[in-house]
């Protein structure tokens, strides 16, 4: 069955209330299923209509309705999705990779007026008690005192229980993106917008009610949300959980709840890719991989090696602008524009449109100078703003056009590719990270005088992370590691793979680091640079290395292998 057969969820559906909703007169077993838990979908809404009757209860009169949402992907995490959307409140997505100043940032800024979180992540908040910070009321869900608070509920009805009338303009989401300044911006979704999202997905991919989407990336990235979440509500389908990704237990989980979707970021895909192989690969009832970032190179070995189609597209969380996959696209691309935009690649200093890129035989980009630009929108936009950031708003939307602060190229077929992020900002393993934060930490190292953080590309997909360091002493490799593990506001992404040890840092005429020149030189420069092999050795108490002529000749090998090395040098 379509998605179209769904009780409730016809293509009407305005909001994502009516989607839970939807959900009560179906007593089918799909519904939502964990390790220890399985709901069918009446029992899914009904517990979300108890958590809504107590966030009514609990929200401060007069506060935002905002819900912080500080846990991993267990089963209250989309329960309370529900419960805000059946509320008319507002869900935050709080990321715990983030730590010390920045979670408190995150959390006053987005104004939460209850925060849901679980005990493996209370140790993060009593560091912020100790620095003074004043939580909100705090709900701990495998707490035994949660199920008594829930019991006096547990008869609710959905949408016997809400702060605000639910509405397609009502804000449902507020989901952390970085971007280039430093601080986090949260990014408005309404119930309108993310249920016409999970529309759009569902009739995209035909999804049927006996369909399983399993979420094994974090719910708190707009990823899970929007493409995996959202779409099963409109479709009818289930819903499984991974409490965190694993690529050794991506398989088991897989056959074990029947999933038939999942959506992936980052470098999900190589992960899985770097697993044994073994001769039932291919037993699964996978049918769709949706998602970001796994290259044409991995994507075809992810389809050989397990029977299942990729698909790849290009969105974000503001919903600014949008690519679609479609049959007949060459290797590499992404696809073309989402109806309704009217998309163009841009020299972002003149917002003139550059030439078509000129692709050779062998699929390799002949001239990036000149046809590599920043994406924008100059149609239909569905951003709906950053909370409390006009600043940021204007910069998004300057001269009537949406700025994604992505570059890109479009072929002479009228295919866009993607070509990394503009300016200094990261995407590791799906994290948008900015250079301003780490710069702001490493400067805290000691012998340190000055410090830049940009990226340079990853070989498969994203980027890692490189920091020039111009310092006063010799540098100390198992020192500037174990200064890294120390840090407590250190994403678990931020280590630098890379650092470049300079007597003092290349600078314009105005006195400001000149990032150009240490991107184009990336790793293959004339100083010393010191690396970790493994990503994230050094966040986990590793250490660094000299990087050799060997390295350089294996690194380079990995980018030509993954029709990445013409990105190098930019």
């Amino acid at each position: 069955m379509s998605a179209s057969g769904h009780p409730g969820s016809s293509g009407t559906a305005h909001t994502l209330a009516e989607l839970v909703r939807a959900q009560w007169d179906d007593h089918s077993p799909g519904g939502l299923r964990s390790t220890d838990l399985h709901l069918t979908h009446h029992a899914t809404a009904a517990a979300a209509a108890a958590r809504a009757a107590l966030l009514t209860e609990l929200l401060p009169s007069g506060a935002e309705p905002h819900v912080g949402l500080l846990l991993d992907n267990t089963p209250e995490y989309p329960l309370w999705l529900a419960a805000t959307a059946l509320a008319g409140a507002t869900a935050v997505g709080l990321n715990p990779t983030r730590r010390g100043a920045e979670l408190a940032r995150d959390l006053t800024h987005t104004e939460c007026a209850l925060l849901v979180t679980e005990t493996a992540h209370l140790p993060l908040l009593r560091a912020l008690e100790e620095e003074g910070l004043a939580l909100p009321r705090t709900l701990v869900t495998d707490d035994p005192g949660y199920a008594a608070l829930l019991r006096p509920y547990e008869g609710a009805k959905p949408g016997e229980s809400t702060v605000r009338t639910p509405a397609p303009d009502r804000r449902m989401l507020l989901t952390f993106t970085s971007g280039s300044t430093g601080a986090p911006k949260a990014v408005v979704v309404t119930q309108g917008r993310l249920a016409a999202a999970g529309h759009a997905l569902a009739r995209q991919f035909g999804v049927r009610r006996e369909d399983v989407h399993y979420l094994c990336m974090p719910l708190f990235h707009g990823n899970a949300v929007i493409a995996g979440w959202a779409p099963a509500l409109a479709g009818g389908a289930g819903v499984a959980l991974a409490r965190r990704f694993s690529a050794t237990r991506f398989l088991d989980d897989v056959r074990a709840y029947g999933a038939t979707y999942f959506t992936y970021v980052g470098r999900a895909v190589q992960y899985l890719l770097a697993t044994p192989e073994q001769p039932d690969d291919t037993d699964n009832p996978l049918r769709l991989g949706f998602g970001t970032e796994a290259g044409p190179v991995d994507a075809a070995r992810f389809s050989a090696r397990f029977g299942v189609r990729l698909v790849e597209g290009y969105g974000s969380s503001e919903g600014g602008a949008a690519l679609q996959h479609s049959e007949g696209a060459p290797r590499g691309a992404v696809g073309r524009p989402a109806p309704g935009t009217d998309l163009a690649v841009v020299d972002p200093a003149t917002g003139e449109e550059r030439p078509r890129a000129r692709l050779g035989p062998d699929g390799r980009l002949r001239n990036g100078a000149e046809a590599i630009g920043e994406l924008v929108n100059r149609g239909t936009s569905l951003f709906e703003g950053y909370w409390k950031n006009e600043a940021a708003d204007a910069d998004r939307t300057r001269d009537g056009w949406y700025w994604t602060g992505d570059l890109f190229f479009r072929d002479e077929d009228g295919w866009f590719h993607f070509a990394g992020r503009a300016e200094d900002r990261l995407r590791v393993d799906s994290e948008n990270l900015a250079a301003a934060v780490i710069e702001n930490i490493l400067a805290r190292c000691p012998g340190v005088t000055s410090a830049a953080v940009y990226a340079v590309p990853d070989p498969v997909s994203g980027d890692q992370v490189m920091a020039a360091l111009a310092l006063e002493r010799p540098f100390d490799p198992g020192g500037f590691a174990a200064f890294l593990a120390a840090q407590p506001d250190l994403s678990t992404k931020a280590a630098p793979r890379f650092v470049r040890v300079l007597e003092r840092m290349p600078v314009t005429a105005t006195n400001k680091i000149e990032r150009a020149a240490l991107r184009r030189t990336g790793f293959r420069c004339d100083e010393p640079v010191w690396w970790t092999p493994y990503e994230g050795e050094a966040r986990a108490g590793g250490t660094y290395r000299r990087l050799t002529a060997d390295d350089i000749a294996g690194l380079l090998a990995g980018y030509r292998a993954h029709g990445r090395e013409d990105l190098l040098g930019r």
